[in-house]
């Protein structure tokens, strides 16, 4: 090393002092060096920018680097310092070109920095306002394969390493000094910087790649910008003026905060009717004693509740994103459920504050409408507002009896009715030996959280809800939509509560093929064991059950058919329907069969087709890949092997009209 290289990268050597540095002094730096800088800020830039962008922020960022008045340099590493032996003086020997140099990298160094959340964007991390020339995208030309590589590895480093790699090959400055314009630029540790450079080595450290058209951001190549998307922009840019323009002249621009409509999108017509359903002076509420002398026990009975009823600004809005969701509404609908606004002055149900979130729901005759704001800030990318449309006409004592008000944390939390007198949870995988656990509720009537069968599980705990009214114990469970739906069990014309112990030792083994169910807008959903068989070599007796989902829309009901062999465990779906008669009110027989082959005989064990119909069904028959007929309504149909086409399984009732299986 040469005596010059030990003084420069000497610990305790002085720096020169520094000396005022004139606005005219620096300018004749920028002006006379401006290529090198360009070329300097346009390395040092992160390439995830983009070539063209890189290059408009370059030319941006050393244009304004020209300090505004006569600068004294803060740092020694502003001003030039002692050179590795051999080398010529060049403009870093200008104090006015190292000034500008340290302003250079200290904005490219910013500009590559992510934007944070919780704080203002700098000034150099905004894409540059000018230069700008519009139509036209502006590049470097392209280089070989050598020059690819080199940009690869730089964008590998970070803003400090390629900084560090660019003094020192570019201005060719001593390690030392390179680690002071760093510090001076504001890099967090300029000798991890320089270090991080010397990884960038062999064929790619070369300064004749560096100044190549590849890395020169003053000799470019121009392209026009996409014509058609260019065409619609302008469009939809005029179009969108004018409407500023015209909601600016009508409306004013909105108050503090929320604003009296919050997210709701502008006004697009003016009617008396509907601005007074949208008045929230008009809103129905419900006297808390009325459910108890009406002739209907529904929503329409249910009481205003909540800490928030008589916030009217909160209700105005509420309303207004109802009836006009804007572009940071997340709104969601129910199959066959209209999202529109109300047809006239809805009924509050409810207003408060829970989950850290305001929380209105309203009823008017057809729908259950949920509303929520956040009571803090709302994170960057998630919805300012939640809005839920459900159906809800035709409701009772059961099927009325709760509603989701809050879902958090894969907990969710429901609002009873005001004749639900206790509330409890249960695991119904626990079968008849479960035992429900009591859930508290507030004097509003919202219950604690309950664990949501909703949230991502493999099926080990399904968590049900259990009120208690004058009509007994009704069970609902959660399926992510505002009504729980209502599990029942037994005959498809008189359904009952899960009281008794079969009936909860069914739906132990059916609960688990509920999560087809969700997001479908379905009302109840009903179990019924509609035959037993023996199964063939005594391996015990299986049990068949039709599972049927009826929507609150009437079409959409989903059938499914269960064939659940002895031993527990989760039935195994046989068949299924949609938008089917069977196991109904209306037409309640059902027929089904499945492949089945005696656990634990080994691959020599038969294969049989087993199928049972309903108490209506008289005979059973087979064809297809497997022929035969069955003893009455059951069959067990031993085969030579798995059959490998399809089996058609159709039978008479007793009626003598024909029924085929459900597929």
């Amino acid at each position: 090393m040469s005596t010059q290289d030990i003084t420069a990268s000497s610990p305790g050597s002085a720096a020169p002092p520094a000396s005022p540095v004139d606005v005219g002094q620096a300018e004749a730096a920028l002006v006379e060096h401006y290529p090198d800088l360009v070329r300097l800020a346009y390395l040092v830039l992160p390439a995830a920018l983009g070539r063209g962008r890189r290059v408009l922020t370059a030319h941006a960022l050393v244009q304004r680097s020209l300090p505004r008045r006569r600068t004294t340099p803060a740092a020694p590493g502003a001003m030039p310092g002692q050179r590795r032996g051999g080398e010529e003086a060049g403009p870093s020997a200008d104090a006015g070109y190292a000034l500008v140099r340290a302003e250079v990298v200290r904005q490219a160094l910013v500009a590559g920095e992510p934007l944070r959340l919780r704080s203002w964007p700098k000034r150099a991390q905004l894409p540059p306002l000018l230069p700008r020339v519009w139509g036209l995208r502006l590049f470097p030309r392209a280089g070989g394969a050598d020059e690819l590589a080199l940009d690869q590895a730089l964008s590998a480093l970070s803003g400090a390493g390629r900084a560090a790699y660019a003094l020192r090959v570019l201005e060719r400055l001593g390690d030392a000094e390179a680690r002071r314009v760093l510090s001076a630029a504001g890099a967090a540790d300029p000798a991890v910087a320089v270090a991080e450079a010397d990884t960038v080595r062999g064929a790619l450290a070369g300064e004749a790649l560096l100044r190549s058209p590849e890395f020169d951001p003053c000799s470019l190549q121009a392209r026009p910008t996409d014509l058609m998307r260019r065409r619609q922009h302008g469009r939809a840019a005029l179009a969108a003026l004018a409407a500023v323009v015209v909601a600016g002249t009508l409306l004013g621009l909105p108050g503090e905060g929320w604003g009296p409509d919050g997210a709701a999108a502008p006004l697009y017509a003016r009617n008396a009717a509907v601005e007074a359903a949208l008045d929230p002076v008009n809103l129905r509420k419900v006297a808390p004693s009325v459910w108890q002398r009406s002739a209907r026990t529904d929503f329409s009975v249910w009481p205003a509740r909540g800490g928030l009823v008589r916030d009217t600004a909160l209700l105005r809005r509420a309303l207004a994103v109802w009836a006009r969701p804007g572009g940071s509404v997340a709104a969601s609908a129910t199959p066959g459920t209209p999202p529109g606004p109300p047809m006239g002055p809805p009924q509050l149900l409810f207003a408060g504050e829970v989950d850290q979130a305001r929380v209105v729901l309203f009823h008017d005759g057809l729908r259950v409408v949920r509303y929520a704001e956040p009571v803090g800030e709302v994170p960057e990318g998630s919805p300012a507002v939640a809005l839920d449309f459900a159906r809800a006409d035709a409701a009772d004592a059961a099927s009325a009896a709760a509603l989701v008000v809050s879902r958090t944390n894969a907990n969710v939390r429901y609002l009873t009715a005001p004749w639900v007198s206790a509330v409890g949870a249960r695991d119904l995988l626990t079968g008849a030996a479960g035992e429900s656990r009591p859930v508290r509720r507030d004097a509003q009537g919202v219950t604690d959280p309950v664990p949501s069968p909703v949230a991502p599980s493999q099926c080990t705990v399904w968590d049900a809800l259990e009120v208690r009214d004058a009509g007994g114990v009704r069970t609902l469970s959660d399926l992510g939509e505002l009504l729980p739906v209502r599990l029942t069990s037994g005959a498809p014309g008189a359904p009952a509560d899960l009281s008794g112990g079969p009936a909860r030792a069914e739906w132990a083994r059916t609960a688990c093929l509920l999560p087809s169910l969700r997001g479908g807008g379905v009302r109840s959903v009903n179990s019924w064991r509609y035959a037993e068989q023996k199964l063939p070599g005594g391996a015990g007796r299986a049990a068949w059950v039709c599972t049927r989902a009826e929507t609150w829309r009437g079409t959409g009901v989903k059938v499914l058919a269960q064939f659940q062999a002895p031993g527990g465990g989760r039935g195994a779906p046989a068949a299924q329907a949609e938008d089917s008669p069977a196991c109904g009110a209306r037409a309640p027989q059902v027929l089904a069969g499945v492949l089945w082959r005696a656990p634990g005989g080994g691959a020599d064990a038969p294969w049989y087709l087993l199928a049972a119909g309903s108490s209506e069904v008289a005979t059973v028959s087979a064809s297809g890949g497997a022929t035969g007929e069955g003893e009455g309504r059951r069959m067990a149909l031993e085969l030579d092997a798995k059959p490998t086409e399809q089996v058609e399984l159709a039978g008479k009732l007793e009626n003598g009209k024909d029924i085929v299986s459900l597929r």
